[in-house]
């Protein structure tokens, strides 16, 4: 427990935390990779380049600051973030590490305003938090690793199949090298792939939604191919132009807290834009061969047809069930965007929403539900990358 001390001292810092985060963050990333370059082997390069790694890290610092005294709300997004560490490997050795870097960045861009009060009272802090974070992590570990077909860390996979599903998105279908059974996931989880591209020094990762209905013997991704140019295509283009059948990468078990509630019956309304469209996959099809009587509506946004995905599997799963709507809007052809109105008709009243896609197409499809009157606590969302704050807008 932290004294009453080191939280009031903690507290006096958020209005320099929320002036300074992005500083500090960006000088804790820069020393750190400095000082042990080995650990962008496990960090995403183009969520560094970007600036989004350390946007989010500043974020979740203010927020800890902010609640410091109350440190069991940010639990859930301690939770989220948690997941993403274990998909990445990260372990509890990295952690102090971290602090110490931490602690250097803040005493660095604040210089004689970060006391040696402040920087004691941080570093305390620092090891409670921590302390959280290798708790929750170590228990996913080991329910990874306890649960059947599951594995610590990076298991060996070969592609079994490769898959053109629209003019930007290829599907990759992974089976285990060692031929073992593949643990169930929930529908909607994520699962990291690592690959050493060439040219590269550091293995790269990132983290696909699984983008069919749980399978013992075969994962499925759906990559979209990025700008090439871009920090973020380096990986996406190495997959599309060089993976091919019977290659091999690295591959983490499935994480991730944003999924389908498959122990409800209540309606379910999907929202997708571009290739966030990947996880809905998942849960739609999970409803389609488990809970067919289960009202559900598919709602996607894509530029054309050439650049949509998956559209006849999505009929196919659509006529399976007596009770499902799926409708395709597609902004280069005249059809429009996904509006207040679109979703005043289309969602399902009273059902639990799930949203996925660029963060523009978040904050336009989350704002307008908010102001249709929907709950909070009936929209689920999830980012492809780091956390980042949507700045909602009343529409």
């Amino acid at each position: 427990m932290l004294s009453q001390e080191t939280i009031d001292i903690i507290k006096s810092t958020v209005p320099a935390l929320e002036q300074h985060g992005k500083a500090i963050t960006t000088v804790f990333y820069k020393n750190m990779f400095e000082a042990n370059p080995e650990l962008l082997n496990i960090f995403n390069h183009a969520n560094q380049s970007q600036g989004r790694q350390q946007t989010a890290l500043a974020n979740a610092v203010y927020a800890a600051a902010a609640n410091i005294d109350n440190l069991g709300a940010i639990i859930p997004a301690v939770v989220q973030i948690a997941h993403k560490h274990r998909s990445l490997g990260i372990k509890e050795e990295h952690y102090p590490i971290v602090g110490y870097h931490l602690l250097g960045a803040i005493k660095e861009v604040l210089g004689d305003a970060a006391t040696p009060e402040i920087i004691a009272a941080w570093g305390e802090a620092y090891g409670v938090i921590a302390d959280a974070f290798i708790g929750i992590e170590k228990e996913m570990y080991e329910e990874t690793a306890n649960t059947e077909g599951g594995w610590d860390f990076f298991k060996d996979f070969v592609v079994a199949d490769k898959v053109v599903e629209s003019d930007v998105i290829t599907s990759f279908y992974l089976k285990p090298a060692d031929g073992k059974k593949l643990p169930s996931y929930k529908p909607g989880q994520y699962i990291t792939v690592r690959v050493k591209v060439p040219g590269e020094e550091y293995l790269l990762n990132r983290q696909y939604s699984l983008s069919q209905a749980p399978r013992e013997d075969v994962f499925r991704i759906s990559v979209k191919r990025e700008d090439e140019c871009a920090p973020h295509g380096k990986v996406s283009v190495f997959l599309h132009r060089n993976l091919e059948i019977g290659d091999q990468l690295e591959v983490s078990a499935p994480a991730g807290d944003f999924f389908l509630d498959t122990e409800s019956t209540n309606p379910v309304t999907l929202i997708s834009g571009g290739v966030g469209l990947t996880p809905m996959m998942s849960m739609y099809e999970t409803i389609a061969r488990t809970q067919q009587g289960r009202k559900v509506a598919f709602l996607h946004s894509a530029r054309t047809r050439k650049h949509q995905a998956f559209h006849n599997a999505l009929t196919n799963l659509h006529e399976l069930m007596p009770h499902s709507k799926y409708k395709a809007l597609y902004s280069e052809e005249g059809d429009g965007f996904i509006t207040k109105e679109f979703l005043k008709e289309h969602v399902i009243e009273g059902s639990d929403i799930y949203v996925c896609g660029p963060t523009p197409f978040m904050r336009a499809v989350i704002s307008s539900l908010h102001a249709l009157g929907i709950p909070e606590e009936k929209i689920h969302f999830e980012f492809f990358g780091p956390k980042e704050e949507l700045e909602l807008v009343h529409v």
